[in-house]
């Protein structure tokens, strides 16, 4: 995002944009520094995620909780009889909230924090084999990682694969894990759909943000000739140690893997409000049975 920082780490420093007309560019650091909300869990947070420089300050996409706002408060008149209606406005609103709790309760236990000498990041239980999708970039060279249950149960893990090419790896431990995500077909998304983004950014175990789909069908460059040809834009907001984690949509199905979050070099690379990207599954579910059949 205005650059595209991974969302496993802080973003790197960067100069002001010139001024012109909307340009991006894209690069992979070797190193990140800490943005302004990170707290010191952010020492160990993954490294190198790639960064694309935004020229304006894009504003965040309206959430579902101003649109429910919007919907109760009406737009104009001043109807106060209560004869005009649907469903009562306090149960409207109250069944979307109940949504998002019971998808949060359902998804949340299926999401596990990887961690390695190289960083911090978020991966998805994939199957009943002990098998974690994530982000290739949070794999980065290791072999060996330490994967933290939502319970806080800690158990050892191993490569199976990673395809730099697609930012995906699969990670299997051994031992009694979650019940596998429901992966959704990630075709059908539409812009405008709500959506949640859960993982353990900054280290914060199971924390969640929402917002909606922003566009489908995204190209954005990662820098090191890696491309992300058809990402889902989201205005969840994607933090450092998001990456590997979940975008699900209000049936509780995963609908991609955040991967991406923008920064906006003309505000001193903070972090672009409302605007980040996720590989769709239908890529994950690809990859991930691909590296599995090679691992056999």
């Amino acid at each position: 995002m205005a650059r595209w920082p991974r969302s496993c780490a802080s973003p790197p420093a960067g100069g002001p944009a010139a001024a012109g007309r909307r340009r991006y560019a894209s690069r992979r650091s070797d190193e990140t520094r800490p943005q302004a909300d990170d707290v010191a869990a952010a020492r160990s947070q993954h490294r190198g995620m790639p960064n694309l420089i935004l020229r304006r300050r894009a504003l965040a996409a309206i959430t579902p909780a101003l649109v429910c706002l919007a919907a109760l408060t009406g737009c104009g008149g001043d109807d106060s009889s209560g004869a005009a209606a649907g469903i009562p406005e306090v149960g409207a609103a109250a069944a979307v909230q109940r949504q998002m709790v019971d998808v949060v309760d359902h998804v949340a236990p299926q999401v596990v924090q990887i961690q390695s000498d190289q960083g911090l990041g978020s991966g998805i239980v994939f199957d009943n084999h002990g098998d974690i999708v994530t982000n290739a970039h949070v794999a980065g060279s290791a072999e060996r990682f330490l994967v933290t249950m939502p319970g806080g149960a800690r158990t050892e893990g191993s490569l199976v694969g990673s395809d730099p090419g697609n930012d995906l790896a699969v990670i299997r431990v051994s031992g009694d894990t979650p019940a596998p995500a429901a992966f959704a077909d990630s075709s059908r998304v539409n812009t405008g759909d709500m959506v949640l983004a859960i993982g353990n950014p900054l280290g914060l175990q199971s924390s969640v943000t929402q917002g909606i789909v922003s566009s489908v069908s995204r190209r954005v460059g990662e820098g090191n000739g890696v491309t992300l040809s058809d990402a889902i834009q989201t205005s969840a907001e994607i933090n450092p140690g998001n990456s590997g984690g979940a975008l699900v949509d209000l049936s509780g199905r995963v609908i991609g893997i955040p991967t991406l979050a923008a920064l906006d070099a003309e505000f001193g690379n903070a972090q672009a409000p409302g605007i980040g990207f996720a590989i769709p599954s239908n890529t994950v579910k690809r990859v991930a049975d691909r590296l599995l059949g090679q691992s056999e």
